[in-house]
């Protein structure tokens, strides 16, 4: 299932900020052109803004105040709550359109635990930095974090989310910091090297949840087989034993080599391959239940879109073969509107290969040293200490 409105795109702050709401507008047209919302078991559902109650679940009600006040009235910022800074510019209607971002994730998560729809996927969504009281990193309400509360009021008992945006998803793993229930596992860029700062491998949840919060930050340049290498070292393991009734993902593509914000080196061969190995997981160990969201990711014509159909493609079980050539007419739409050439195929031309983790460990390898310290963190508050790579 996917929710979708062209009124998404209202989510805009401004033609000279990096998220520019043309990336998923691009993807769904990419996603179109493809016919991959002309499948029959594809249902493109149109979405409602989420109503207090929802917003409530995870954000103060004096913070939710504060969007619909800025964003009737953008010429008063209110820094306090981090609305009118460089990274959160107000923008009229700003409630409107994140309420509507939020709703489209819930309905998404709602579609998969009803039983509607197997997978879901909100590209417009993965707003994951927003706190309770504040914005923060283009984020206004953190509806990933939104759709999970709800997921937990419907009586799930335990929740996977998997974060492979190259930003710690800080927000999420701070609504759910105390909460045994949630499994936060965030693969990012470290937090010595880019924003937010956070989500290093001695940081494990609070009391009662140590062990529930899980970071793996990895060093600039990592490529595609070192990062997967990290990803199948600690991601598998983990919800194997966890057994979540439902596997939220948010996949910010923004690891791309091409992307202007961050410093990691995948290709979208190596996202496609991720795609596909969280699709495998959550039939393994969710019963199949996936509800997916987009995220971070800047470079905007080659990546954002190809990456994103990749993923609507694989959850809707018809992935796309990688050395198929992006659709004309969407190329000729990119030239027309933006006066750019778009990818003419929809692979970056690698062939993603890494080594498992039980092939041996090394001391001297930085992705190693990486993993080792995460495992150390938490795998013991999992039973896994067997699995230490000593």
């Amino acid at each position: 299932m996917l929710p979708w409105d062209e009124a998404l795109v209202a989510y805009d702050f401004g033609p000279s900020h990096p998220l520019n709401p043309i990336r998923v507008d691009l993807t769904m047209r990419l996603a179109r052109a493809f016919g991959l919302l002309d499948l029959e078991n594809v249902h493109v559902v149109k979405p409602e803004p989420a109503d207090d109650g929802l917003l409530e679940l995870v954000h103060e009600r004096d913070y939710i105040e504060a969007v619909r006040r800025v964003g009737a009235d953008p010429s008063r910022p209110d820094l306090a709550h981090g609305l009118g800074t460089p990274d959160n510019p107000a923008f009229a209607g700003m409630h409107e359109a994140a309420a509507l971002v939020t709703g489209a994730s819930v309905r998404a998560a709602q579609a998969v635990w009803t039983g509607e729809s197997e997978h879901a996927v909100n590209v417009a969504g993965g707003l994951h930095h927003a706190m309770a009281a504040s914005a923060s990193g283009f984020c206004v309400y953190n509806d990933p974090a939104i759709a999970i509360a709800w997921l937990l009021e419907q009586g799930a008992e335990r929740i996977a989310y998997v974060d492979v945006d190259v930003h710690h998803g800080d927000g999420v793993e701070r609504a759910f910091w105390d909460d045994p229930r949630v499994l936060t596992i965030s693969i990012h860029e470290s937090g010595r090297y880019l924003f937010p700062g956070t989500g290093f491998p001695e940081d494990t949840g609070g009391p009662g949840a140590e062990g529930y919060a899980v970071n793996v930050a990895l060093q600039p340049s990592t490529a595609d087989s070192a990062w997967l290498r990290a990803f199948h070292a600690i991601v598998p393991p983990l919800l194997a034993e966890f057994e979540p009734g439902v596997l939220v993902t948010q996949q910010g593509c923004d690891s791309h080599v091409l992307d202007p914000l961050a410093h990691l080196g995948l290709t979208v061969d190596g996202q496609r391959t991720s795609y596909a190995a969280l699709h495998r997981l959550a039939h393994e160990h969710a019963g199949g239940k996936w509800v997916a969201f987009g995220g971070g990711g800047y470079e905007l014509v080659e990546v954002v879109p190809r990456a994103w159909s990749h993923l609507i493609s694989e959850a809707a079980g018809a992935p796309i073969d990688p050395g198929t050539e992006t659709p004309a007419q969407w190329r000729e739409h990119v030239a027309s509107r933006l006066g750019l050439a778009a990818p003419s195929r929809m692979t970056d031309g690698a062939t993603p290969r890494w080594s498992a983790w039980s092939d041996g460990f090394d001391p001297a390898d930085p992705l190693d040293r990486a993993v080792l310290a995460t495992q150390r963190a938490v795998f013991p508050a999992h039973g896994l200490g067997g699995l230490l790579g000593l």
